[in-house]
């Protein structure tokens, strides 16, 4: 299986961590110069003028719409999710039934439930859907583990890591689900450069600054950070934006195969086992 780096592609496949060799130029050949044809009348060209690009979080040097990002849940919280056709906030008046297995400790939703996302009065962390910016985040890595890690529940703790699956998609997903709601008072969409309710943590709550905060953590790929960032998208998910659903063996994935026939979902499903392995256990078999 191909080793898969911090930013959650292939190895070989990222342009950061494996980056392409320039190409060789040939130097020029020096010749003659050549006498230039004078003209009768030089008209001046008239300059074309662009439209405006949309906001895509692209750029020369990165480009950063291709970052994956990552939303671990229970297996047995498939078929709610998928029924409801999104992954909604934990905050949001969407909810008809609460997820049968949550990750999640409460003191940990409640401290997230009370941090403003942009300022006071404005939504709370809790009012956004996480996601990971690394399949082996650090609340992740915990849980796998076996870590002690107050983020996560008891509950979460009874099962094992391939009971669980993990909803992948990309930023520019979440780029092109913001640019389509023009009537959101609140940021769209944020990144934080750790866990979002830790008092130190920044965020980036506009398309400028949220791109400043991804570059900076895809730049180094030794860079810690990253393991605790987040990419939080407001109110709800759209479950049409999830490109793949990673799971961490064969019987998993025919198990989720089976909860999503009768939904109709043509979602991709794959199997990923170094997502569910420790990190030090996956070093050890590669």
């Amino acid at each position: 299986m191909p080793e898969e780096c911090i930013h959650g592609l292939d190895r070989a496949r990222c342009d950061l961590c494996s980056p392409r060799p320039k190409p060789v130029v040939a130097a020029p050949v020096a010749t003659a110069p050549r006498a230039r044809a004078v003209r009768a009348q030089t008209v001046p060209r008239t300059p074309t003028r662009r439209a405006a690009p949309l906001r895509s979080l692209t750029g020369p040097i990165d480009d950063v719409s291709v970052q994956r990002i990552y939303h671990v849940t229970h297996v047995n919280n498939l078929a709610d999710i998928f029924g409801t056709g999104a992954l909604l906030a934990d905050a949001s008046e969407a909810w008809t039934t609460r997820p049968e297995v949550d990750l999640s400790a409460a003191d940990t939703r409640e401290t997230r439930r009370s941090i403003p996302i942009d300022g006071e009065g404005s939504a709370t962390v809790a009012d956004y859907v996480p996601f990971a910016l690394a399949p082996k985040s650090g609340v992740w890595e915990a849980l796998i583990t076996g870590t002690d890690d107050d983020r996560v529940s008891a509950q979460a703790r009874n099962w094992s890591p391939s009971d669980y699956v993990m909803l992948v998609s990309t930023v520019k997903h979440v780029v092109d689900a913001a640019n389509a709601d023009d009537e959101l008072d609140d940021p769209a969409f944020a990144v934080t450069d750790g866990d979002a309710a830790d008092a130190l943590t920044r965020f980036g709550t506009t398309a400028p600054s949220a791109e400043a905060l991804l570059r900076t953590l895809r730049a180094d790929p030794d860079n810690q950070k990253i393991l605790e960032a987040e990419l939080l998208v407001h109110g709800s998910f759209p479950i049409e934006a999830v490109t793949l659903i990673g799971v961490a063996n064969d019987r998993a994935r025919d198990a989720v195969k089976a909860i999503l026939q009768p939904l109709s979902v043509r979602t991709k499903v794959a199997v990923y086992p170094p997502w569910f392995r420790p990190a030090e256990e996956v070093a050890t078999v590669e």
